[in-house]
């Protein structure tokens, strides 16, 4: 016998009436564990409340207050995984057509029921739900891998943009770029690879870093040709008028960066996403302050990122690259 309060169902039947149910518990036998509910938004709340565990939505279309229709949309949008059947015993061809057409549905199933009909209907839909989990765990085991390569060429390409703008090969504008994506917890993207193959991925990518680097090599030459000569106590004044309010000078030659977001772009954001035109201006500004022989040293300060201005490191050896791929 099913237990309608259970904690962990792999079931939510949705129907005011009341032989409905107990008919639908015939069915199920000990084929799997039901939560029932007589209304739309109720099933909304338990959906919501047991969506970790549920596998299957099967709901009447007329009940008080809203159709099913309602009920499956909701469970489409917020709970895609579960499995979704619409029942009823009228011929509402309107409805039926639009859950079909909208995919909101997995099967129609009319009443009345035969019960070893609906028994096996249940079992396909779980066997269903169950090689769509399977599926999904694989495909992300996948993206993972595909997730670390889409960062590790954005990293090469950053390294990539910072020598042929420096010529030189002491890599302090990367390091420092990098240094301040890993301080703002910078989270790696996660592509929709259901609307975008990997040729599209790369294509997107490439444009997306040809855009950026443009961008970055006009901030470039408009901080050259503005700031020839600057004394290091200037240099954070540029920084803060780069990012306006959300980057303040502490009046301690230090500037704190409210809102770390805003070096995190190029790695962080979708590959269709646009860069911003601070966002560009912050490596811009990295690679200027390179060749004034001067760095940034970072320092977390609350929620954001204190800058202080520090001399240039020595050269130092290509071996870090990996180590920051590792780190992301």
């Amino acid at each position: 016998m099913t237990d309608l309060n259970a904690t962990s169902p792999d079931i939510l039947f949705v129907d005011d009436e009341a032989i409905a149910v107990k008919y639908f518990q015939r069915a199920i036998g000990n084929l799997a564990v039901v939560v029932t509910a007589d209304s739309v938004e109720e099933g909304k709340k338990l959906l919501d409340a047991h969506a970790g565990t549920l596998t299957v939505l099967v709901s009447d279309q007329r009940m008080p207050g809203e159709y099913g229709n309602e009920l499956l949309r909701y469970a489409k949008n917020n709970h895609p995984h579960i499995v979704r059947i619409l029942t009823t015993a009228y011929s509402e061809q309107e409805h039926t057509v639009e859950a079909i057409n909208q995919g909101q549905i997995y099967r129609y199933i009319k009443k009345p029921w035969e019960i070893n009909e609906l028994r096996m209907e249940l079992k396909q839909a779980m066997e269903f739900a169950n090689l769509r989990k399977d599926h999904n765990l694989l495909l992300r085991e996948k993206l993972m891998v595909r997730q670390k390569q889409l960062v590790a060429n954005r990293i090469g390409a950053i390294h990539a943009l910072c020598t042929s703008l420096t010529g030189t090969a002491h890599f302090q504008p990367a390091k420092t770029y990098l240094a301040a994506a890993a301080m703002a917890s910078m989270v790696p993207p996660e592509p929709d690879w259901l609307l975008m193959d990997y040729a599209e991925l790369i294509s997107a990518e490439a444009s997306r870093t040809g855009e950026f680097s443009y961008a970055v090599t006009q901030k470039l030459q408009e901080l050259d040709h503005q700031f020839k000569n600057v004394a290091p106590n200037d240099v954070l004044r540029i920084l803060a008028d780069i990012f306006n309010e959300k980057a303040l000078p502490n009046g301690d030659a230090t500037l704190t960066i409210s809102e770390p977001r805003l070096v995190t772009e190029y790695l962080e954001t979708q590959s269709n996403e646009m860069l911003s035109q601070p966002h560009a201006a912050w490596l811009a500004f990295l690679i200027w302050l390179d060749s004034k022989v001067l760095a940034l040293d970072l320092a977390p300060s609350g929620a954001g990122m204190q800058c202080r201005v520090v001399a240039r490191e020595l050269p130092v050896s290509s071996d870090w690259l990996a180590a920051w791929i590792d780190h992301f």
